[in-house]
C-alpha cells in the first residue's frame, strides 16, 4: 500500500481477507506438516487491519478503554481511523510495535469467586484481531472435530448434540473435566512450542510472545508480570487456549482412531475393553465412556497426565465421574436418561439446568425490583432481550415446561412491578390500561412469551461441520 493511498472499504477488505484466509487454510490443509515461515506481512496488510478495526469497533467492549484511556469512539472522533491505522501499520511494518500492559478487572463467578479479565488498549486489540485473522485458518486445518468452543461455524449445541448422541449409544459414564484456572496457568513455553509446529515466522512468534508477556495492571494500580497464562478477554486468547488444549484433543482423538470402526469398537466391548470419546468446548470438556466406573477413573488420571506438560491440572473437587442415569450438567444443559412418561422405554433428555434457570430468574428479578420511575415499555424491552436470548439458546432441548414456568414467573414479576409503580390504582384499571390482551404491553412493546417458543431438536452434525474457507473463491 503506497503512502497516501486510500484505505480499502469494509466490503473490499472483507473480500481481501477471505482470499488470504482461504489460501492459508488450503495450504495448511494440503500439507499438515507445513510450517509457515513468511506470514508477518499479512498481519499488517491493509485489508486485514481494516477488518480487524471493524471487529474491535463493533464489539461490545469498544466502549471500554485500556490503560491509555482511549476508546474506539475516541479513535474515531479525535485521532481519525485512517491516521490511526496508518500509524499502526507503520509500527508493525518496521517492528516498532510493542503491546502495553492490560488493565485487569474482576467480575463475579458462581460460588462467590471472581474471574479476572484483561482489557487491552484499542491499539493492541486491533493487532490481536489481525493476528487472529492470520493464524486461525492455519490452526483450524489441524484442530480435531471433537473441539467446539470459539471456532468458526461451531457452537455449544454441537457439543451438546454429540453428548446426547453418545449417551444414547451406551456411553453411560462421563468424566466431567474442570481445569483449574485454565487461562491463568497455561505454560508460555509449552504453548509457544505448539505454535511453532505450524508457524516458523519469528516475527509472528515474537508478536505472540509479546502479548503473552505484556503484563497486567491490577485494580489496585500495581503492575504484575505474566509468567504463565493468557489474559482472559483478549481477542486472540481463545485461539491460544485452543492451541494449548489441543494437546488433550490430539491424545484422545488418536486413541479413538486406534479403536477402529464401529465393528471393531463393538468387538472391544464384547471383550470388556472400554471405548471412549472426548467432547470439548474451550476449557469445559467431557470424556464419554462406554465401560465401567473403573475405566472412567483410569481415564480421568490419563487426562490429568496429558495436561501436565501444558502447566495445567484438573480440579480435584470439580472433576467428577457421573453416570448418565444420575445426570450431568454441561454448557448450561442437564443431560440425563430416564423413563419416558407413559412408557417403559428409557431415553436421554437434554433440558435447562437448574443453575441456568436460576440465573435468568435472577436477571428478571433484578430488572423488576424497584426502579419504577421509568415507563413500562422500557422495562419490557429490557426483559424481552433477556428472555429472547435465553430461550433461543435452550430451545433445542426438552424445555417446554421450563419455558412455561419462566413465562408465568416473568408475568408475575411484571405485575408486581406495576402494582408498586401505581399503588393507588385498582387491579381492574391496571389491567385495562396495561394488558389489552394476554401479555402486558405499552407503547407498542409487548412482554415476550417464552411458552410460545417452538422447541426444535438440534441435529448432531459430527465431522460434517463445514469450514468457512473451503468453498470460498
Amino acid at each position: 500500500m503506497n503512502i497516501g493511498a486510500p484505505w480499502p472499504t469494509v466490503e473490499e477488505a472483507a473480500d481481501g481477507v477471505l482470499k488470504i484466509q482461504t489460501k492459508l487454510h488450503r495450504w495448511a490443509s494440503d500439507n499438515r506438516t507445513r510450517r509457515f515461515d513468511d506470514i508477518y506481512n499479512f498481519v499488517y496488510d491493509p485489508a486485514v487491519l481494516v477488518t480487524a478495526w471493524r471487529r474491535v469497533r463493533t464489539n461490545k467492549g469498544a466502549r471500554t478503554a485500556g490503560v491509555d484511556g482511549e476508546t474506539a469512539y475516541y479513535v474515531e472522533t479525535v485521532r481519525g481511523v485512517p491516521a490511526f491505522l496508518s500509524d499502526l501499520r507503520e509500527d508493525l511494518r518496521t517492528r516498532r510495535f510493542q503491546p502495553v500492559v492490560v488493565r485487569e478487572v474482576t467480575i463475579p463467578k458462581p460460588g462467590g469467586k471472581r474471574r479476572r479479565l484483561g482489557i487491552a488498549t484499542v491499539r493492541d486489540r486491533v493487532v490481536q484481531a489481525a493476528l487472529l485473522t492470520v493464524l486461525e485458518p492455519i490452526f483450524e486445518a489441524g484442530f480435531q472435530p471433537c473441539s467446539y468452543g470459539f471456532r468458526p461455524k461451531r457452537r455449544a449445541h454441537d457439543a451438546i448434540a454429540e453428548t446426547h448422541f453418545l449417551a444414547s449409544r451406551s456411553y453411560e459414564w462421563a468424566v466431567e473435566g474442570d481445569i483449574e484456572a485454565c487461562f491463568d496457568n497455561i505454560s508460555h513455553s509449552a504453548l509457544l512450542d505448539r505454535v511453532r509446529v505450524r508457524v516458523g515466522d519469528k516475527r509472528v512468534l515474537g508478536l505472540v510472545k509479546a502479548f503473552l508477556k505484556a503484563g497486567v495492571l491490577t485494580e489496585g494500580g500495581a503492575e504484575r508480570d505474566t509468567v504463565t497464562g493468557c489474559p482472559q478477554g483478549g481477542i486472540v486468547s481463545p485461539l491460544l487456549a485452543n492451541i494449548a488444549l489441543s494437546i488433550l484433543d490430539d491424545h484422545f482423538v488418536g486413541a479413538w482412531n486406534a479403536m477402529g470402526d464401529s465393528h471393531k469398537r463393538a468387538e472391544r466391548r464384547r471383550r470388556g475393553v472400554a471405548n471412549y470419546r472426548l467432547i470439548r468446548y474451550a476449557d469445559d470438556w467431557l470424556l464419554m465412556v462406554a465401560g465401567t466406573r473403573a475405566d472412567a477413573e483410569r481415564l480421568r488420571e490419563e487426562a490429568a497426565a496429558v495436561l501436565v506438560p501444558m502447566g495445567l491440572r484438573l480440579s480435584a473437587t470439580k472433576t467428577r465421574i457421573t453416570h448418565i442415569d444420575k445426570g450431568l450438567e454441561f454448557l448450561g444443559f442437564r443431560i440425563q436418561r430416564h423413563t419416558q412418561r407413559g412408557s417403559a422405554k428409557r431415553y436421554v433428555y437434554t433440558y435447562p439446568a437448574r443453575a441456568a434457570l436460576a440465573a435468568v430468574k435472577g436477571k428478571v428479578r433484578a430488572l423488576t425490583r424497584g426502579a419504577t420511575n421509568h415507563s413500562l415499555d422500557i422495562l419490557l424491552h429490557r426483559l424481552n432481550q433477556v428472555l429472547r436470548g435465553w430461550t433461543t439458546y435452550f430451545r433445542h432441548g426438552a424445555s417446554a415446561k421450563t419455558f412455561a414456568y419462566l413465562s408465568a414467573y416473568t408475568w408475575r414479576r411484571v405485575w408486581c412491578w406495576l402494582r408498586h409503580k401505581h399503588p393507588k390504582t385498582s387491579w381492574k384499571e391496571l389491567r385495562r390500561r396495561y394488558q389489552p390482551d394476554q401479555r402486558p404491553a405499552w407503547n407498542g412493546v409487548t412482554l415476550f412469551n417464552p411458552a410460545a417458543v417452538t422447541i426444535i431438536r438440534y441435529r448432531y452434525r459430527g465431522a460434517t461441520i463445514p469450514s468457512p474457507w473451503k468453498t470460498a473463491a
